[in-house]
């Protein structure tokens, strides 16, 4: 009987924080889809909204990025100069605890003639307020 309880409990708690992590998973890929469309239609509200205040950035050119203001000045600015389709992927979402993860993804621009470029880029994010928010990118153009 108490072997049963046991089990049931177990499996309880597990349904329980898979639920869980399935719900921030789907917020999570829900964010990194709103920065790629904030990216791609230039949305300076919807990029406000959803960054935090002390984001930081550091992109492939080296450019470190500190402060919201400065990252969407610099983000408007690099859609600008680098036209193009962008693209990210998520290919895994790490937590650090019940309100930080890190997210890595598949990072690519199809620019306008035709090449494509291939990135790796990094969110960490973190939970303000029951909602997530992006706390830092990390952009990498591989060595090769």
């Amino acid at each position: 009987m108490k072997a049963h309880l046991l089990s049931v409990l177990c499996l309880f708690l597990f349904q329980l924080a898979f639920g869980q992590a399935t719900e921030n998973n789907k917020a999570i890929t829900k964010l990194i889809d709103q920065y790629s469309e904030a990216r791609e239609t230039k949305d300076t509200v919807l990029l406000k909204n959803i960054l935090t205040e002390d984001i930081d950035q550091l992109v492939s050119n080296g450019e470190w990025r500190i402060g919201i203001r400065v990252a969407i000045d610099g983000m408007m600015r690099s859609s600008s100069s680098n036209p193009g389709s962008r693209t990210l992927t998520i290919d895994k979402i790490r937590y650090l605890g019940s309100a930080s993860a890190i997210a890595d993804c598949r990072y690519e621009i199809k620019n306008p003639d035709g090449s494509e470029r291939k990135m790796w880029s990094t969110f960490v994010v973190v939970k303000q307020k029951g909602k997530w928010r992006i706390s830092a990118i990390r952009n990498m153009l591989p060595a090769g």
